[in-house]
């Protein structure tokens, strides 16, 4: 299970040790992450609940910024490469928000291959893209290969009722 976002905590809802110039912020419902709260040096000098308090004013900025924000995702225009090959992590990554794909089985043993302005990607190559959106939701909308290029329609409800 993926684990949640660190929320704002109380001292009662947190171990806190230190590790060199981190502060490790364990909480105890293990349904969310621990945090490596970097503070270099100081972190040996400062009590737990001021690590806190620093710690809780991030993420109340954070969580602010974010409820402030509307975000647009971009959408490559047709016939412009809407992914692009980072040879530095050796992966490719996408240009912006949206990809356009298409998927076919024609990997080994029918493998899914997932095609990018006509590229070809592996599963484990698709998958190492979508991580460079770590933290990110997505959403996956399957439309006929024809309909690729425009935006698709959406209804609301359970294929089942």
């Amino acid at each position: 299970m993926r684990k949640r976002k660190p929320p704002v905590a109380s001292l009662e809802d947190v171990t806190i040790r230190r590790e060199g110039d981190d502060a490790i912020i364990d909480f105890h419902d293990p349904n969310i992450a621990t945090t490596h709260f970097k503070l270099g040096p100081a972190v040996r000098r400062m009590s737990d609940r001021q690590i806190l308090e620093r710690f809780n004013k991030i993420v109340a900025a954070e969580q602010k910024a974010a409820s402030s924000r509307q975000h647009v995702a971009i959408e490559i225009p047709n016939g412009r490469p809407q992914i692009r090959y980072f040879a530095p992590a050796k992966q490719w990554a996408p240009r912006g928000g949206v990809l356009r794909c298409i998927v076919d089985d024609s990997g080994p043993n029918g493998e899914a291959i997932i095609y990018i302005d006509d590229q070809p990607l592996t599963l484990d190559e698709f998958g190492r893209m979508l991580c460079t959106y770590s933290g990110w939701g997505m959403r996956i909308t399957f439309v006929p290969e024809e309909e690729l290029t425009a935006a698709p329609r959406v209804a609301f409800g359970d294929p089942d009722d």
